[in-house]
């Protein structure tokens, strides 16, 4: 049983280092209580890092969800008035980590850390990729590189010189290719909410 496995390995780091651990089985999971950058919670994300490189160097994964499947999600540093607060933020961890298949997600990678990886997320790609295909389909005809230039475009923040330079077409050329974005995707490149969904999209669609 991993979450066994992985009790056995908090509460021995714990019992070592002389820490007081508590863990309470919640159904299929198990909530731990341990000190903030203790030696239970070092122990935890050693027993996650090795399990991440052992199941990278297996030729077929085990599907998330399975019975052996451990995935794990870490609150940041709280204390006991915030118990609350950190289960809440544990919960998102671990939804995040089961949704890229990681083992673990510490909630202070997801708040502090770039937003990037998130991306990854197949239902983020799948928006990203219906959102973009009318503009790839355009750009297989061979007529234009709208998305190119939709990229280079918003990269430099909308300033056509600097992204027509990038692009090494005159700017007029550049006008023209986004009022066809503007046309094909039906959206109005003046609308922040606009410009900021293209980038995610953009982004999605080039993270590995």
């Amino acid at each position: 049983d991993p979450l066994a496995a992985l009790a056995d390995v908090m509460e021995s780091a714990a019992a070592r280092a002389g820490e007081a651990v508590l863990v309470v089985p919640e159904g299929e999971r198990l909530v731990v209580l341990a000190a903030d950058g203790g030696a239970a919670v070092a122990a935890c994300a050693e027993y996650a890092a090795a399990l991440e490189t052992a199941r990278t160097g297996m030729r077929e994964k085990v599907p998330v969800g399975e019975e052996d499947e451990l995935v794990v999600g870490l609150s940041a540093p709280a204390g006991p008035i915030a118990a609350s607060a950190a289960y809440k933020q544990a919960e998102q961890a671990l939804s995040v980590a089961r949704r890229r298949g990681r083992v673990l997600v510490e909630h202070e990678q997801m708040a502090a850390g770039s937003v990037l990886p998130l991306l990854a997320d197949d239902a983020v790609r799948a928006f990203a990729d219906g959102m973009l295909r009318p503009l790839y389909e355009h750009d297989a005809t061979g007529r234009g590189d709208l998305v190119a230039s939709l990229r280079a475009w918003l990269s430099k923040h909308g300033q056509w010189d600097a992204a027509a330079a990038d692009l090494g077409v005159h700017r007029h050329t550049l006008r023209y290719r986004m009022r066809r974005v503007e046309e094909i995707l039906g959206r109005s490149l003046d609308d922040p909410d606009a410009r900021m969904e293209l980038w995610l999209a953009l982004k999605a669609t080039t993270t590995d």
